[in-house]
């Protein structure tokens, strides 16, 4: 049946029009020679206003559908894993005595319970009793909630349905907001009754909620791996976070958690052989924590003998590049190579020396670390050019750069090249060659250097802050008037200020895929009285490892390969980046790189890196994780011989449903409330029956399709329009 939708201007818009194009119709006929072929003409004029009018006027086409089956009243219970929590409260009316059991406990109490036999009683009704939510058995921490599907699913299948009965926590996790499968019920009349199974406050419960490890380190060296922790307990706790691998080395730190709270913490692991190891961090069952499953997670970390390359370059040989050149040179995972620019007797020579700055891309693109001392542009010391390498180098091929400012100031000259973007801080140009001091001043760690594997001289955290208190002070200062935006403030000067506040001495900052960092005194050196080497050497090697560590994911002979997030969970996108050579190690100008990826489950995909608009052959990517697991990766240069880089990112199974989790009534009274029904409490089990009693059969079923949208009548329309126009060309009238 056709149905006609007009608005008052409309309508006498589409009558006026009619009796216009008639009147017109009409006076072209009689004055026509062609009377016969005229019409036909007119005729189909007539037709094609008419038809423009009735789509003015929203025309849909109706059909009725009357049930021929008895009203059905569909029960949808929650089989999610979110059910298995035990914080439901069982009614008097499905229990002789009051328990609390677990959400789907109560929901099978309630399903077999004598409840719903009103509802069919004479076969007023037929029930429905559809599970939804059931976790697939071989991919648990992939299966979640949809509340929306179900809903729409037994709409779409039931003609005759009288209401929808909905058993669940309210967690909803995948598919679209529930809401809209409300809206739809309500347009077909049929109201919805959620019943609300679970606690709306969370159970007492400790939950290690994410492990942040670094997916490799260097053997011999420290790791840092952070954690957070969630509390939903009313006492504050003391425990500790336990580290264990599967030789049975153990590594423990204690912790306080305050009540109802959430802590970010960190715990270090020294990598003690080559090889990928499996280790797993844990924390005690607490006393009334009900839920124990959460309290760990394992993660794998491959430990790796390093070569890193470092290039320092500085004019007078102070003692800071004294002690510095020494740290690097007895390190045994750094190959140290030096540019001494004396002022007065030219550049130095001997073992690890070079007498001029890399002029050529690929010369400079072996260094993973490049220390710039108290050098600057100038008769004898860097170009621009030089600069610009530096900078290219750093954005491009993930290199690091570290600035060590001395009291000849000539790093200010920096500002006028191409670095200035790199330095993280603002230079005083009052006081460009530095501020000295008469007694020695302390470094004071910020909360973020309290932290940091950078500044951590000790072998563990609750050491550290000690450690720097103890250290010597310095005697020189470089002119630091504040930290650019984007940057970490790892420590200040502990005397003096700014207007700014604390002057910062240490700072790093990313820039593009590399990293930067600043160290504002020269008195490093002054660590090692008393203890030699210990903190000097220890410093200045996680300096050298800490800024090489993305260039060193996975490295080849024509390929390096880096990527973050380094452990991401199922659902997140990898951006993939690449450096790619030619045989002759120059960044490669033209070629392609290719990823071969191959799933946990075996699945294989090919990817083509695009290159970047850059001289320094850099390339990038993107793919999905959609599985937990080991994903393998092949990078190589299309047609290349050379041996492909191989790595594994290792992606952590998160489940999307999570036990112990607060029920979410809110969500299921919204839905309610849209679908024009009524949430029922689980102790008002008895007014449901009253409620599903009192309404009215289920409305005949009433299809409408909108013509005036329907692709079909405006194909109709537009050949109408073209038949009348082709017939006024043929008949002569234009």
């Amino acid at each position: 049946m056709l149905h006609l939708s007009p608005t008052p201007l409309t309508l006498w818009i589409g009558i006026t029009g009619l009796v216009l194009t008639g009147i017109l119709c009409v006076v072209s006929w009689r004055r026509s020679p062609h009377r016969g072929r005229t019409g036909v003409l007119e005729f189909l004029r007539f037709l094609a206003a008419a038809t423009a009018v009735i789509l003015l006027w929203q025309p849909e086409w109706r059909t009725i559908t009357h049930p021929d089956t008895k009203p059905k009243i569909a029960i949808l219970w929650d089989d999610s894993r979110s059910m298995t929590t035990a914080d439901a409260q069982l009614p008097l009316s499905l229990a002789d005595t009051p328990a609390v059991v677990s959400r789907a406990d109560w929901v099978k109490k309630a399903l077999a319970s004598e409840l719903w036999n009103p509802l069919q009683a004479d076969g007023a009704n037929e029930l429905i009793i559809l599970p939804f939510a059931t976790p697939d058995p071989e991919n648990t921490a992939l299966s979640g909630t949809d509340l929306d599907a179900p809903l729409t699913n037994v709409l779409e299948k039931e003609t005759n349905l009288r209401a929808v009965i909905l058993l669940s926590d309210g967690d909803t996790n995948l598919g679209q907001p529930p809401v809209g499968a409300a809206q739809k019920m309500r347009l077909r009349g049929v109201p919805l009754f959620p019943i609300p199974v679970g606690s709306k406050t969370r159970l007492p419960d400790i939950d290690l909620l994410a492990v942040s490890a670094p997916t490799y380190g260097i053997v011999g060296e420290n790791v840092q791996i952070p954690f957070s922790i969630r509390s939903s307990l009313d006492r504050q706790v003391r425990t500790i976070a336990r580290l264990r691998d599967e030789a049975g080395r153990e590594r423990t730190k204690e912790l306080i958690i305050p009540p109802n709270s959430e802590v970010y913490d960190s715990i270090l692991w020294r990598l003690e052989q080559e090889g990928s190891s499996t280790i797993e961090l844990s924390i005690p069952v607490a006393d009334g924590e009900l839920v124990a499953s959460n309290n760990s997670q394992e993660f794998a970390i491959a430990a790796k003998p390093e070569r890193i390359r470092v290039l320092v370059v500085e004019t007078l040989p102070r003692w800071e590049y004294r002690f510095l050149h020494n740290a690097l040179t007895r390190d045994p995972g750094v190959e140290l190579t030096c540019l001494l620019l004396h002022p007065e007797l030219g550049p130095a020579t001997g073992k690890d020396y070079i007498t001029e700055f890399p002029s050529k891309l690929e010369e400079l693109a072996k260094f993973d670390v490049i220390f710039l001392g108290d050098v600057g542009i100038g008769p004898g010391q860097l170009t621009k050019e030089n600069c610009a390498l530096i900078r290219g180098l750093v954005e491009n091929q993930a290199c690091g750069v570290v600035f060590l400012p001395g009291p000849k100031g000539n790093q200010a000259t920096l500002l006028d090249t191409e670095l200035a973007d790199l330095m993280p801080v603002f230079l005083d140009a009052d006081h460009p060659t530095g501020n000295p001091e008469t007694i020695a001043s302390p470094l004071d760690l910020t909360t973020e250097g309290r932290k940091s594997l950078l500044t951590m001289l000790g072998n563990s955290e609750e050491e550290n802050p000690e450690i720097w208190r103890r250290l010597p002070g310095f005697y020189w200062y470089a002119p630091v008037l504040k930290a650019k935006a984007g940057t970490e403030v790892l420590a200040v000067h502990g005397n003096r200020r700014t207007k700014f506040g604390p002057v910062p001495l240490i700072v790093t900052k990313p820039a593009g895929s590399g990293k930067v960092l600043y160290m504002g005194i020269d008195s490093a050196w002054r660590w090692r009285r008393g203890v030699e080497d210990l903190y000097h050497y220890r410093f200045w090697g996680q300096v050298a490892r800490w800024m090489s560590y993305q260039r060193n994911m996975a490295s080849g002979q024509r390929v390096r390969l880096f990527y973050t997030p380094e452990r991401p969970v199922p659902g997140s996108n990898i951006s993939l980046n690449a450096n790619a050579f030619d045989p002759n190690g120059a960044p490669l100008q033209e070629g392609a790189v290719t990823v071969d990826i191959t799933s946990p489950d075996g699945r294989t995909q090919r990817l083509e890196l695009q290159q970047n608009e850059s001289a320094w052959g850099a390339y990038s990517g993107r793919f999905k994780v959609d599985l937990p697991g080991p994903w393998k990766l092949r990078a190589a240069v299309t047609g290349a011989e050379d041996k492909p880089v191989e790595t594994t990112i290792i992606a952590q199974g998160v489940d999307l449903e999570k036990t112990g989790q607060p029920a979410r009534p809110e969500i299921l009274e919204e839905m309610a409330k849209v679908s024009k029904g009524r949430v029922i409490q689980p102790n008002q089990l008895a007014d449901l029956v009253k409620e599903i009693n009192a309404l009215p059969e289920p409305r005949p079923l009433e299809n409408r399709i909108p013509l005036w949208t329907d692709w079909r009548v405006i194909a109709g329309f537009i050949a109408l329009l073209a038949l009348f126009w082709t017939g006024r060309k043929l008949n002569g009238t234009f």
